[in-house]
């Protein structure tokens, strides 16, 4: 073999390397989530912006407020949960501006929950602003309760 054709394999070979373990690092190959959102909610788009950054295959439904709570309410989340926007991946739902590190370490895990939530809207949370104001990432069990997965900023 020439030094060049050498050096064209070496690359395609050290190319496809990168393209294989930049990918693990994502999503799952394009793992699909479903988010269910308000039309007219700036946020949301923003969150889903950030999910899909990551690697997520996002499909989105805009729903009329009834239909938001009540996809909610299905996926198992109280009023003392909810936030703006609803997520569905990997058998688990994702209420609000979660970082896309905790909807990750959610589904390596695989704990025995219904999914992750962040209540209301904190200003610094992934879709909504930067900044250092505090807040919790929950894990919310099928019984309702709650134990805190992850403390922002960390």
């Amino acid at each position: 073999m020439t030094a060049t054709k050498k050096t064209t394999l070496g690359a395609l070979l050290g190319a496809g390397a990168i393209a294989f373990f930049s990918t693990t690092f994502l999503a799952e190959a394009g793992e699909v989530m479903k988010v269910y959102s308000s039309p007219t909610c700036g946020c949301c788009a923003a969150w889903v912006r950030h999910v899909e950054d990551a690697g997520y295959d996002v499909t989105v439904e805009h729903l009329a407020s009834a239909d938001l709570y009540a996809k909610k309410k299905e996926a198992g989340f109280s009023p003392q949960h909810a936030s703006c926007h609803t997520g569905l991946v990997g058998g688990y739902a994702i209420e609000g501006h979660v970082p896309v590190a905790e909807i990750k370490r959610l589904l390596a895990e695989r704990p025995d929950a219904v999914g992750l939530s962040v209540p209301g809207m904190p200003a610094d949370a992934p879709g909504m602003g930067s900044g250092d104001t505090p807040y919790d990432v929950l894990l919310v069990k099928a019984d309702g309760s709650t134990e805190v997965f992850a403390s922002y900023p960390r």
